[in-house]
């Protein structure tokens, strides 16, 4: 798929695109959680417009050059964090498919770096939800994943026990909001190490808000794309204290987007 160059912090030219983000180590500290997160924006800060009633990924920035390094990513992980409203959206057949790409030929190579490095086939799964009201789609049932319910101490009894039902794992993170420490906490307690997030801007939120969130990966596009609905990478309150980022790698993609280009970057959250 073409080569990279990189710009930081060194400069070196002719990278092929496979393989950028798996030479990435995520760490794996002893009884710690590494979370790390990754999006696409345009290049003036869309992630998600409205488009045919429900918010999206733009389909002009959208690209299979960033979906193969959102892939990479996702295979280096113990577990992906989704939310609710992805399933609904899924099971609307609006959404980007995380659920079951390991069973696609294009993804073989990167179903054998996790074998090559004793993980299971595909990551478990943690769905963050208040409301618990998303369905549960039949590939996700079929799969031999584990999937853990993230909600708050008031969520509805019932749906409780119709997810407890189907998954066996639900768990309390926060009384009337998931909270990041304790999501954490959850997610060290049953042995996950490396965290992906593949949620959007709110549950960003609340992995910066309370210092959980260890790495930022980036993809910016060379397109403005205007629209008064949208989404950036972070909705929520104002944060009590700025939060600051350094910029560990910079890739510059020329062939991205037919030839208008695309940044691939890496920061780290500086603590």
């Amino acid at each position: 798929m073409g080569v990279r160059t990189q710009l930081f912090p060194s400069f070196q030219n002719d990278l092929d695109l496979e393989g950028l983000y798996l030479q990435d180590e995520i760490p794996r500290q002893d009884g710690r959680s590494f979370f790390y997160a990754n999006f696409i924006t345009s290049l003036d800060g869309r992630i998600a417009v409205l488009q045919n009633d429900h918010m999206g990924v733009p389909e002009n920035i959208a690209n299979p050059r960033d979906w193969r390094l959102f892939q990479e990513l996702a295979a280096q992980a113990d577990l992906v964090i989704t939310t609710g409203r992805y399933l609904r959206d899924y099971a609307e057949g609006r959404a980007q498919e995380i659920l079951e790409v390991y069973n696609r030929p294009e993804y073989a190579d990167l179903v054998a770096w996790r074998e090559n490095a004793g993980m299971s086939r595909q990551p478990d799964l943690a769905v963050i939800s208040r409301t618990l009201d998303f369905p549960i789609p039949e590939g996700l049932i079929s799969q031999e994943r584990r999937v853990l319910v993230i909600t708050t101490e008031d969520a509805k009894p019932d749906e409780v026990t119709r997810l407890q039902n189907h998954f066996g794992e639900v768990f309390p993170s926060g009384e009337t909001s998931v909270e990041g420490m304790k999501l954490k906490s959850i997610l060290e307690e049953q042995g996950y190490r490396a965290v992906y997030s593949a949620a959007g801007p709110r549950v960003l939120h609340l992995l910066l808000n309370d210092g959980v969130l260890n790495r930022l990966y980036l993809t910016m596009t060379s397109r403005i794309i205007g629209g008064s609905t949208f989404a950036s990478i972070v909705e929520g309150s104002l944060f009590s204290s700025h939060i600051d980022l350094r910029l560990e790698k910079l890739f510059y993609d020329a062939e991205g987007l037919d030839g208008v280009g695309q940044l691939f970057t890496r920061y780290e959250v500086v603590t």
